[in-house]
């Protein structure tokens, strides 16, 4: 990749960026289309947002992804916010366009493109339960809710939480809140399981966020914790004749439809697919 004065710039701000792949699977898209883009990652602290979102602007960049824990606090920093980002409460992407700079949200539409894609799942009339409360959990639950889910229980260690969740969803489809101690008899009677936390994420891969006793045969198992590949969870759900689908998809996805608002083109996600897969397997030799 040739970068020089005329190189357009992309890229992701967050706290910590350390980790994230998403260089990897960005540039891979950029080179395999031959487009003269690049994108970076910035670590920025809280207090430094606006300070960042300024100099992005200033110095020209197309746009960049926004992850923990800039995705709501970013709002106040942007010219127009789109309706699914509003709808959801937080932005994952912006596109400076006519040096304005729009907030919008890839993650539900991403997730639900990777669900569908790769396990055949038809939202319609599927009863989910959604473990967190967090970003990740607004972004899916409103994708479910709008694609005709039958219901939604949210399951969060701080009940409230939930239950504010479950309320904000409720627009769309029926939901529950509950806390973690009734989330065993809610999976027993769910289709869909989606794991939205932390808790499985490398290094302390050893860590379940339910009781697998609760899992079954009935259930597609989704983990959004795409590093390790297969987490506890998906394991325990393997063993019990449950189908499992795994986070790197939503990863793909999320960034592909960034990479068409940004390039408009159409993404090669067998290209970022490949990327992703190659720098997991370099971080977990």
């Amino acid at each position: 990749m040739q970068i020089d004065a005329n190189t357009m710039k992309t890229g992701l701000l967050g706290h910590p960026v350390g980790h994230s792949k998403s260089p990897e699977m960005l540039n891979a898209a950029y080179r395999r289309e031959g487009l003269p883009f690049v994108y970076l990652a910035f670590d920025v602290a809280p207090g430094d947002l606006e300070s960042a979102v300024t100099g992005l602007r200033v110095l020209g960049f197309k746009g960049w992804n926004v992850t923990i824990p800039h995705k709501v606090a970013i709002m106040d920093h942007l010219d127009d916010i789109e309706e699914s980002a509003r709808a959801i409460g937080a932005v994952n992407t912006v596109i400076s366009e006519g040096g304005r700079l729009i907030g919008t949200n890839t993650d539900g539409a991403g997730y639900l493109r990777s669900l569908v894609s790769e396990t055949g799942m038809d939202p319609v009339g599927q009863r989910v339960v959604l473990l967190g409360a967090g970003g990740a959990a607004r972004a899916v639950g409103y994708a479910l809710a709008r694609a005709g889910v039958e219901r939604i229980t949210v399951a969060n260690r701080t009940e409230s939480r939930a239950e504010a969740l479950a309320s904000h969803l409720g627009r769309w489809t029926k939901t529950s809140g509950i806390g973690l101690s009734r989330v065993e008899d809610a999976i027993r009677e769910a289709s869909l399981l989606i794991q939205t936390t932390s808790v499985g994420m490398h290094p302390d891969s050893s860590a379940c966020p339910v009781d697998p006793g609760c899992l079954h045969g009935e259930l597609l198992v989704s983990d959004l914790v795409y590093h390790p590949r297969e987490t506890r969870l998906l394991k325990e759900a393997h063993r019990r004749g449950a189908r499992v689908h795994g986070g790197m998809g939503m990863l793909v996805h999320q960034g592909a439809l960034a990479f068409q608002r940004w390039t408009g083109q159409t993404p090669p996600v067998a290209t970022m697919w490949d990327a992703l897969e190659e720098s997991l397997k370099e971080t977990e030799s």
